[in-house]
């Protein structure tokens, strides 16, 4: 795929330099190619100090020492688990990722949508390891991290319960790359038990680096189907949410879980009773529990459907995965999530070689976490500057006025980590402002510039997910753009990303 996330990926120097996939950087300064000679030298299975097979690597509270789930649990290298252990068997799908105890649907449904593009897989899971040659416990995986990609190495003992995995699991018991690589997100995340509850896009940037576009079913555009199937064709990755009112995880009589995490598989119009119908595969990461009505592997739709189309679609076998109609999907699913791994409108024939610049910074109580503009304190916000150079080719907007499309994305970093201490992620948002050309442009502004005008463009409300996203047109020229939480003096550290078809300068 000529134009997977990489594109995306910030430019650090034609020899690739630290950051890059291809020279990642060392998570905690471990190097897996020194630690795994040292072992084989030695004749010893690594063990990982930074995350050690013992109780702070699972968790404080639900998987804390006194929890009911960890009674009983024995860490356990893979050729005590099954004979003939292996890595990957006859290559990773969908199938190798089935929901253990731990609460992570929104992961684990991230992993199987992964599956589904080998150029973006085995960015993330490395294909030269083995249980077989130059065996030592140890295996490594990559992440996109705020701007760079990250080498976590994990050792392969892995929670158990009487003999059996306790979290992720393949269909085919001797396979464990699935297992092995949530071990090192929950490594990356601090322990199992931060990965607990959360939305697929999340996890799905960390796979690319790409950009999250979340639609909502009340609020879904009438080309939604076609949305879908385009990303899925392009291999973008994509994902949905169920929801209810209730806490826990509960299945319906349509056999859908509310409050759970699913992968979207495939999107076809077949033809019914003479007419076209919209329908897509949806996948359970529970690996069972499917959609039970229209459309589902025994429905009688399936009867009036063309045998070679019904052939080819209707796979009858309780694997969590089936069909259901785009109607259903909007009424079952409050969420759409797709991962764009290029930022060209979905479908769209054009290839743009997208400009980035980046910006850090950081909310601080008393100083520049000022909060929303509704706050007096909204000021104090970090303030970045850029300067939109040139129209975009196909001058799009006024010609009096040359835009410029701009996509804006904030993430705040790191409040996963603090999720077994019961800290959540903030709401969190953007305004843009249009900085005249008169104005000092090293100076930030004043409470009077906020006072005296409007911003231009702004995030949409305030969502408490880890990132927001948006698409803009907006006239050539220089901005400024307030990164805040909904509240003042909520702490955080943030990551800022301004893509722009043409030249973009942090002036």
């Amino acid at each position: 795929m000529a134009s997977i996330a990489a594109t995306l990926a910030k430019d650090k120097s034609a020899a690739l330099g630290v950051g890059s996939n291809k020279n990642p950087v060392k998570y905690l300064n471990q190097d897996y190619e020194e630690l795994r000679a040292r072992c084989l030298a030695s004749g010893t299975l690594f063990e990982d100090p930074t995350f050690p097979a013992r109780q702070p690597s699972l968790g404080v509270n639900d998987l804390g020492p006194k929890s009911d789930q960890v009674q009983g649990l024995v860490w356990k290298r893979p050729a005590e688990i099954k004979p003939n252990p292996q890595f990957i068997t006859d290559g990773a799908t969908r199938g190798d990722v089935r929901q253990g105890a731990l609460g992570d649907c929104w992961f684990l449904c991230s992993i199987a949508s992964l599956t589904l593009n080998e150029d973006c897989l085995y960015r993330v899971v490395p294909k030269d390891q083995s249980f077989d040659t130059n065996y030592a416990g140890i295996f490594h995986f990559k992440f996109w991290q705020y701007g760079e990609w990250v080498d976590v190495i994990v050792d392969d003992r892995l929670p158990t319960k009487k003999g059996k995995l306790m979290f992720v699991k393949s269909t085919t018991a001797n396979e464990f790359w699935s297992a092995l690589l949530e071990k090192a997100y929950a490594k990356l995340n601090g322990s199992y038990e931060a990965l607990k509850g959360g939305y697929p896009i999340e996890a799905l940037v960390d796979f690319t680096g790409g950009i999250g576009e979340v639609y909502e079913s009340e609020k879904a555009p009438k080309n939604l189907f076609q949305i879908i199937q385009k990303a899925l064709k392009a291999r973008f990755l994509v994902g949905c949410c169920t929801r209810s009112e209730g806490a826990g995880e509960i299945v319906m009589n349509t056999n859908v879980v509310k409050n759970h995490a699913y992968t979207l598989t495939g999107a076809e119009e077949v033809t019914y009773r003479g007419n076209r119908v919209q329908i897509i595969r949806v996948r359970n990461p529970w690996g069972h529990k499917e959609w039970n009505g229209a459309w589902s592997d025994s429905a009688p739709e399936w009867k009036e459907v063309d045998p070679k189309v019904r052939a080819e679609l209707n796979f009858k076998c309780d694997d969590g995965e089936t069909w259901m109609p785009l109607s259903s999907l909007l009424d079952e699913f409050y969420r759409v999530e797709i991962c764009n791994l290029t930022l060209d409108p979905v479908g769209s024939n054009e290839n743009h070689r997208w400009c980035l610049i980046e910006f850090n910074g950081s909310w601080t109580a008393g100083s520049t976490a000022g909060g929303c503009k509704d706050n007096a304190t909204f000021w104090t916000n970090p303030q970045f500057r850029i300067t939109l150079e040139d129209a975009d080719g196909d001058q799009i907007g006024n010609a009096d006025a040359p835009c410029c499309s701009v996509v804006v994305n904030l993430m705040q970093k790191g409040r996963r980590r603090k999720l077994p201490q019961g800290e959540r992620s903030f709401g969190i948002g953007y305004y843009i402002y249009e900085v005249p050309n008169e104005t000092v442009s090293e100076v930030p502004m004043g409470k009077d510039f906020f006072q005296n005008n409007q911003e231009v463009a702004s995030s949409d409300d305030y969502k408490v997910f880890r990132d927001v996203s948006d698409r803009f047109l907006l006239p050539v020229g220089r901005y400024l753009i307030v990164p805040t939480t909904l509240k003042p003096q909520e702490e955080a550290n943030f990551f800022l990303r301004i893509f722009t078809e043409r030249n973009v300068s942090a002036l």
